[in-house]
This record gives C-alpha cells, sequence and structure tokens, in this order.
C-alpha cells in the first residue's frame, strides 16, 4: 500500500466517522421526539429485560472516569453482552456529556447518560434513513471485528 492510499484511506475513516457521528445525533434526537428512547443504565436494563424485541440500537457512553467505576464497567460488559446475544447495534461514544445534552430533557438524567436504547415503536410509527446508516455502520464494523465501534458527535 504506497503513502498516499493510507492517507486517502485515513482520510475516508474521517470523514466516515464524522457522518456516522451526525446521524447518530440525528436519530438520537427523532428518537426522543418519537418517545423511543431510553435513558439510564437501569432503565434500559429493564427495557432490554422485559422486551428485548423492542430495541432497536444501544448507545454507551464513556468518559475519564470510566475506569474507576467497576460498577459501571460491569454493568456495560452485562449490556454488551446482552445486545451481541439479541443482535442489537451497539455503539460507544467517549463524549458522555455531550451525549448528555442531546437525550437529557431534565435536569437529572444528565448524569444517568451513560446507556441509551433506542426503541422501536410497537406500531412501527417512525422510520429513520439515519438509524439505517448506523446499522450499517456497525454491521461493517463488526465484519473487520470492532465488535462496539466509538462514533464521535459533533459539537453543538
Amino acid at each position: 500500500m504506497t503513502l498516499e492510499e493510507v492517507l486517502s484511506q485515513k482520510s475516508t475513516e474521517a470523514e466516515r466517522a464524522r457522518c456516522t457521528g451526525k446521524a447518530l445525533q440525528e436519530v438520537l434526537v427523532t428518537a426522543m421526539d418519537n418517545d423511543a428512547l431510553t435513558v439510564g443504565v437501569y432503565e434500559c436494563a429493564k427495557v432490554m429485560n422485559l422486551d428485548p424485541d423492542s430495541v432497536s440500537f444501544c448507545v454507551l457512553a464513556v468518559d475519564e472516569g470510566f475506569e474507576c467505576d467497576v460498577a459501571l464497567q460491569i454493568h456495560f460488559t452485562l449490556i454488551q453482552s446482552f445486545c451481541f446475544d439479541n443482535d442489537i447495534s451497539i455503539v460507544r461514544v467517549s463524549d458522555s456529556r455531550r451525549l448528555a445534552e442531546i437525550v437529557a430533557d431534565e435536569p437529572q438524567r444528565l448524569e444517568d447518560a451513560h446507556c441509551v436504547l433506542i426503541t422501536n415503536p410497537a406500531d412501527g410509527a417512525w422510520e429513520d434513513p439515519s438509524l439505517e446508516k448506523l446499522h450499517l455502520f456497525c454491521e461493517e464494523s463488526r465484519r473487520v471485528n470492532d465488535w462496539v465501534p466509538e462514533v464521535s458527535l459533533p459539537g453543538r
């Protein structure tokens, strides 16, 4: 592989990551508008336990304190395992504060936005092309053994 090919591939990957982050933000906003969003580790675990077929997508947010929070790491491991077992697409974002800004409609939810689920409404009322892009992104990532790809959310 030549240097030009490597540089071209890196710029393509950066563009792909930027587009994926924008698609994730659009999906989160649309899901919130359609009441198809669950925020919080415990709330997400309840939804996954009660109705795993309704879950379409999972977002996990990590930050600097993640390595120190053993309980959160255990929850993330269990959630990831559940997602893998139930064919639920999953991504990780490194900016939990930005994720919280997008999904938190109440101040108390800001601190618990480490896990966000996008669910399908029972009547199938909304379809989102951005969600399809995210599913494809996850599928492509799994092909190269990146089981929980990281996505960067765009700034405000």
